[in-house]
């Protein structure tokens, strides 16, 4: 079974899925041929040589190599798994606070809000020439893809090609931890299908696994005696979501606070580039890029006055791959090449494919995250209850807004991205909107797609 990573130059993301596949004893059955790629050979290199050592530690009997050529990694394959960005910090500095410039209250911007946009728009053109190499020489293998903003990427993918995509992320599995907290429970003794888009799912069932239970009435009593302040964070916004539309939502507040226009009242101070404006742009010749935070509560704020500045690589880097524990993660990348390519069935809380009827009132063609199974060798997405019709609202327009940006990149349109952008319930003036729009497309014209 030939299995390629795509961004194995990432410690983080590569060393995750090498001990992920190479601790599957289905997959080892199998035979296993892992084939690296990456564009960058140094890091690619490093990677090669640690999943050797994983391989000679386990005694395993799988190959690995390693290579530069998109082509070569992708002939022949059963599973593509891909993760990747160009120049992730220096952009999404731009996608975090160019928006907040113009005066559009947006606490995050990865995923949702303008600045998820144009993550979306850099992102599309490497992943759509990857996705074109596996229609070319792959066409029957399955793209696991963990590039963001995943929902978007794999709409443009499953849209402008033919290739079985793929999205997948861990969000669920923080809603879940959530939860299972409050309840004070278990995760593993809980059932919680959950249905929406990535970075802003509902768990629209929360119940005993083993007496079918329902448990979401002792979670709203639960929840009403909680203490305001606790892991505020992570949960503040989704307890004031839960109150308002019924339903828990995942993953944490400020990916959930990116669809939301009132969300900057329930996320604390964003420091995740902070810089003094008046010492001029960030992104002029010479300067330095901001620090990287995730949100504030993981800011290392007691560091000395004159202290070293905090790496990015604390997100993006593991410190010391020979230092990491042999055990799986929680992504479900290997789970899913379980089932299809050894027929072993797995559990798969939250995948990203196209809706094909599985949440009511969507279209068909709108990219989901929802529950899977595997039928006849392909992942099909479970069929869902409707979900309530605030909610439902918000993700409607979640998805006019990526049919949009699609069509903006595949017709090279400046109109069809506006039209996206003044979709947005963050953006709130037209003025504004098209200002911004000038900024990102000078300062990043070199990432993004022409557009005319």
């Amino acid at each position: 079974m030939k299995v390629t990573l795509i961004g194995a130059g990432s410690r983080q993301f590569a060393g995750t899925m090498i001990r992920d596949l190479l601790l599957s004893e289905p997959i080892a059955q199998q035979g296993l041929d892992i084939v690296l790629m990456d564009i960058a050979a140094e890091p690619l290199a490093e990677m090669e040589s640690y999943t050797r050592a994983v391989i000679a530690r386990l005694g395993h009997a799988a190959t690995v190599s390693a290579t530069t050529e998109l082509e070569e990694a992708v002939s022949g394959a059963a599973f593509i798994i891909t993760a990747i960005e160009v120049d992730r910090y220096h952009y999404w500095s731009q996608d975090f606070t160019i928006p907040r410039t113009y005066g559009f209250k947006q606490v995050y911007g990865e995923n949702g809000g303008p600045g998820g946009l144009f993550h979306a728009l850099r992102q599309f053109t490497p992943l759509l020439e990857i996705a074109r190499a596996i229609e070319k020489h792959a066409p029957d293998a399955l793209f696991l893809n963990f590039s963001n903003p995943e929902h978007k990427v794999c709409e443009a993918i499953s849209r402008l090609t033919s290739v079985k995509v793929v999205g997948l992320c861990h969000g669920y599995f923080m809603g879940a931890r959530q939860i299972s907290a409050l309840l004070d429970r278990p995760r593993e003794e809980l059932y919680l299908p959950a249905a929406g888009i990535n970075h802003f799912q509902w768990f629209q069932e929360v119940r005993d696994r083993a007496t079918g239970e329902d448990l979401y009435p002792r979670l709203r009593e639960i929840e009403r005696e909680a203490n305001w302040v606790s892991d505020w964070h992570e949960i503040a916004l989704s307890r004031i979501l839960f109150r308002r539309f019924g339903l828990w939502p995942s993953p944490s507040a400020n990916h959930i606070g990116e669809y939301i226009s009132w969300a900057e009242d329930y996320v604390p101070a964003q420091l995740q580039y902070f810089h003094d404006p008046a010492e001029g742009s960030p992104w002029r010749e010479g300067a330095v890029t901001p620090e990287w935070h995730y949100h504030i509560g993981q800011v290392d704020t007691d560091r000395p006055f004159h202290g070293a500045r905090t790496d990015e690589t604390l997100m993006s880097l593991e410190a010391s791959l020979e230092d990491r524990p042999l055990a799986s993660s929680e992504e479900l990348a290997i789970p899913i090449i379980e089932w299809v390519g050894c027929g072993v069935e797995r559990e798969l809380p939250a995948v990203n494919v196209p809706n094909r009827g599985a949440i009511p009132g969507l279209p068909d063609e709108m990219v989901v995250e929802v529950p899977a199974r595997v039928e006849n060798g392909e992942l099909v997405p479970m069929q869902m209850q409707p979900l309530p019709e605030g909610v439902l609202a918000m993700i409607q327009r979640q998805g006019s807004i990526h049919r949009l940006l699609v069509e903006a990149y595949q017709e090279q349109s400046k109109d069809k991205l506006l039209q996206a952008i003044l979709l947005d319930p963050i953006v709130d003036s037209h003025n504004r909107a098209v200002a911004m729009l000038d900024e990102f497309l000078e300062r990043q014209h070199d990432a993004l797609p022409p557009l005319r």
